[in-house]
């Protein structure tokens, strides 16, 4: 879904382990590492996009996780200009995204990378609350700031 102003309704999604280790992934062909985000589609909610792609991105379940919160608005990036596809419509100029935290409480067996037909990452692995704004992207760094600043409280 895209809105009036060009930004596509998406969810990102804070998995937080007993250590506090954050999952970090990494695109499939890419030297590029993020957390899983998705879509909403018009028939779903965020909640409900959560869900489905935590399953879809990382073989996760609702079972192995519990959702501990998400920020009160949405957070919204720019896609740098070379990367937007004009020819599409409605062009999409860059995402707004709810975010949500989730303690995983499962094991570590349950992550599976390739359990949709298209596959987004290839590797994955436990960092420091103090990866992602560091590493992520350069355009998304503030909003995984943001996210981070007012998602992290919650799990202490």
């Amino acid at each position: 879904m895209i809105d009036t102003e060009g930004y596509r309704a998406n969810v990102g999604i804070i998995l937080v382990n007993t250590n506090g280790g954050l999952f970090w992934a990494k695109r499939i062909g890419e030297d590029a590492w993020q957390f899983p985000q998705g879509g909403i589609r018009e028939s779903e909610s965020a909640e409900q996009a959560v869900f489905r792609e935590l399953h879809e991105e990382v073989g996760v379940t609702k079972d192995s996780v519990e959702l501990i919160g998400s920020t009160q608005d949405w957070l919204r990036y720019q896609i740098p200009e070379h990367l937007i596809r004009r020819h599409q419509t409605p062009c999409c100029i860059g995402q707004k995204q709810r975010w949500f935290i989730l303690r995983f409480t499962g094991e570590e067996s349950d992550v599976c990378l390739d359990k949709s037909e298209k596959p987004e990452f290839d590797q994955w692995r436990w960092v420091d609350r103090l990866v992602p704004p560091r590493s992520v992207i350069s355009f998304k760094r503030s909003v995984y700031a943001e996210a981070l600043k007012e998602l992290l409280p919650l799990i202490r």
